[in-house]
């Protein structure tokens, strides 16, 4: 089986040992994305929207960074701190999809840090 690491330009640096993505067979398999910029400092602290596009925004360029687009997400695993955030969550979250959004699941979950509201990973179909 080929596989090959995918890091996408000006990402955040990895907080434990693993890839931003792994792409493998034309799935790309991408890490959980947390509201970090490149320093790792936390984006949007306290502001569950701001964190969600940070979050969204790191996907679209793992996706690209693998040769694909959004709308070639297949499936998304949402954790958040807090269940209150749902709806703010899903406010941004859906504006990132033109088409049919992925298949999901979304659970409230203790994240790797206190100030991290959200983490989501991803599951894309491109051609590698």
């Amino acid at each position: 089986m080929s596989k090959k690491v995918v890091r996408p330009a000006g990402g955040p640096p990895a907080l434990a040992p693993y890839s931003p993505a792994i792409m493998s067979r034309g799935a790309l398999y991408i890490s959980g994305m947390l509201p970090m910029d490149e320093q790792g400092r936390c984006v949007g602290e306290g502001d569950i929207a701001a964190q969600t596009r940070s979050v969204m925004d790191a996907i679209a360029a793992t996706v690209n960074a693998g040769g694909g687009t959004m709308d070639d997400l297949v499936y998304c695993m949402i954790f958040l701190k807090d269940l209150e955030d749902y709806a703010k969550m899903n406010a941004v979250y859906g504006s990132y999809f033109t088409g049919a959004p992925p298949a999901r699941f979304c659970i409230r979950a203790d994240l790797v840090r206190p100030e991290f509201l959200i983490e989501i990973s991803a599951i894309a179909h491109v051609a590698d």
